[in-house]
């Protein structure tokens, strides 16, 4: 009997079994990690953003942990474009102020996530 024949009752161990090869020949794993890293990143930035602006918009209780929470971060990502629009009703200005972020945060991660995958 060879070497090269399995024994009856065994099966021969082939470790790259039911893989794909082209994941396990490194042609691009860590871009696409890199790229889903960026991506949800960008997601989490826009979900704080906008969970600000719905707990504004509905009135939540200003002196609450969660919500002062919510805002420091909220105020963080978007300390760049605070007061961009400045107009008299607050609703709307939170809106325009905290959703050009959320906005931009989305397509630029997106943007950048799917030039990744691309390379």
């Amino acid at each position: 009997m060879s070497n090269t024949e399995p024994v009856h009752g065994y099966q021969q161990y082939d470790p790259n079994q039911g893989q794909d090869h082209r994941r396990s020949s490194g042609d691009g794993s860590g871009a696409r990690r890199a790229a889903l890293v960026i991506h949800s990143i960008a997601d989490v930035a826009a979900v704080f953003l906008g969970l600000w602006i719905l707990l504004y918009v509905l009135g939540a209780n200003q002196g609450n942990v969660f919500v002062d929470f919510v805002r420091g971060v909220a105020d963080w990502l978007a300390w760049w474009a605070q007061d961009i629009f400045t107009m008299d009703t607050d609703g709307l200005r939170v809106l325009l102020n905290y959703g050009l972020p959320a906005v931009i945060y989305l397509l630029v991660g997106h943007g950048i996530a799917t030039w990744i995958r691309r390379l």
